[in-house]
């Protein structure tokens, strides 16, 4: 007979004839009513479902399906912070000429190494280290698909057998649902609307144990819209070392300020306790779609690296999807070439935007602001349903504007959690 290859060895099927049956499955699906297969699967993850309900996605979409489709008017969207679906915020043309060379350049349609294309991971250390005493290396940036990413793969890596995290309350739900999904209890500290929504750091305090791994801050603020000076970041690091802690500072919103208080990165304190960064240029070049994120272990006395964080970070790294190529290509060239006058425009519109909301806000009955908005894209107004007819909670209140005005808003109910009969909204700031 004809001599069998290693292919015909390597796909068995390739020599079978049509009425060959030895290779058939010895074991059939169990069958039931009349015959039918008895699928094992589709019992739901329990996790799965836990993290969803910490969807702002989910939630805003609700509120946006209620909007009537007949009512001719244009729809308002001040539920989701995408700037870059606004005219008044089109990224930088150097941005948009780099991503065009990397891509035309054909040099960047292979695989990314795990962790992210050393001179794109080199460049995002040298544009973190201008605001900081001290240099960062190539091997302290992992570069990730979006902030988000880097959220699931801290979430990940410090989820460990018992172990918890520190939240911030209000706060971004994204972190609540990766350590839902992956097991890592969470606990939420409050922000303290009186105080310029600073922490409640005696609250930290109070819900930290020898379990505690990690405490999370969002600096510039979403969803509060508040910016931390230099001595209350501090405080946080001085707290996050007392506890024996990591601080995970989200600077996705870095230098987005626009009030009285500049931008500080926490990492400039990292001699007292590691810090780690989660940055990107989604916000700051307004390019969210482009889907390019970053980790940084702004740690100058290498406890991540003692402790075998970075490790671990590259590890699930090398499982985990990466950036996309052509962006990294571009990196270099975004964070070199983008003209400081791009920065200037946008947050002076920013700027505009904060003071036209909060005069607004405090024009109207029923709602409150507690803080004027600094930083990031948004603002938390707080509602009195007292005086509200007919409005049961917050989510009410927003699925009803929608219907009615056309105007989608976040519910607070998604990043506040509060116990009490509070009702909030979130509002953004870039539309």
């Amino acid at each position: 007979g004809k001599k069998r290859t290693d292919d015909d060895l390597a796909f068995p099927s390739r020599t079978r004839t049509r009425h060959d049956t030895s290779l058939a499955p010895r074991h059939q699906p169990p069958m039931e009513n009349g015959g039918d297969a008895k699928w094992r699967f589709g019992a739901a993850n329990p996790a799965v479902q836990a993290s969803g309900r910490q969807s702002l996605r989910a939630l805003v979409t609700r509120v946006f399906d209620c909007v009537d489709r007949s009512d001719l008017r244009p729809v308002a969207p001040l539920g989701h912070g995408d700037p870059s679906a606004f005219a008044c915020f089109r990224t930088a043309a150097a941005a948009e000429e780099a991503v065009s060379a990397a891509v035309l350049s054909g040099k960047h349609n292979r695989y990314s190494s795990a962790g992210g294309v050393p001179d794109a991971r080199s460049a995002v250390a040298a544009y973190l280290s201008r605001e900081l005493p001290y240099e960062l290396s190539t091997g302290d940036v992992f570069l990730t698909a979006g902030c988000n990413h880097a959220i699931e793969i801290m979430m990940a890596v410090l989820a460990s057998p018992g172990a918890n995290v520190l939240v911030p309350r209000p706060g971004y739900p994204m972190y609540e649902a990766r350590a839902a999904l992956c097991g890592l209890e969470f606990r939420r500290f409050d922000l303290l609307p009186e105080k310029e929504w600073e922490v409640d750091l005696d609250g930290v305090e109070a819900l930290a144990d020898e379990n505690t791994v990690a405490m999370v801050i969002v600096n510039p603020n979403n969803p509060c819209g508040c910016v931390y000076s230099y001595d209350h970041l501090a405080k946080i690091a001085e707290t996050a070392r007392k506890l024996g802690i990591m601080v995970i500072s989200d600077e996705v919103y870095d230098h987005c300020a626009f009030g009285s208080k500049p931008f500080v990165p926490m990492g400039v304190l990292g001699e007292i306790a590691p810090v780690v960064t989660i940055g990107g240029i989604s916000k700051r070049w307004m390019v969210p779609g482009w889907r390019l994120g970053w980790i940084a272990a702004t740690d100058p006395k290498g406890v991540l690296r003692d402790k075998n964080v970075l490790q671990s970070i590259m590890s699930y790294c090398a499982i985990s999807v990466d950036a996309v190529t052509f962006v990294q290509g571009a990196l270099p060239q975004i964070l070199a070439n983008t003209d400081k006058a791009f920065f200037e425009k946008a947050m002076e519109v920013m700027r505009e935007a904060a003071e036209i909301c909060y005069r607004k806000v405090e024009g109207i009955e029923c709602i409150t602001c507690p803080h004027k908005p600094e930083g990031s894209m948004f603002v938390m107004v707080k509602l009195d349903l007292s005086c509200l007819d007919g409005i049961a909670d917050d989510v009410d209140f927003c699925t009803k504007v929608a219907r009615e005005e056309s105007v989608v808003i976040c519910p607070g109910t998604v990043v506040l959690h509060y116990q009490s009969n509070q009702s909030w909204i979130r509002l953004i700031l870039d539309c």
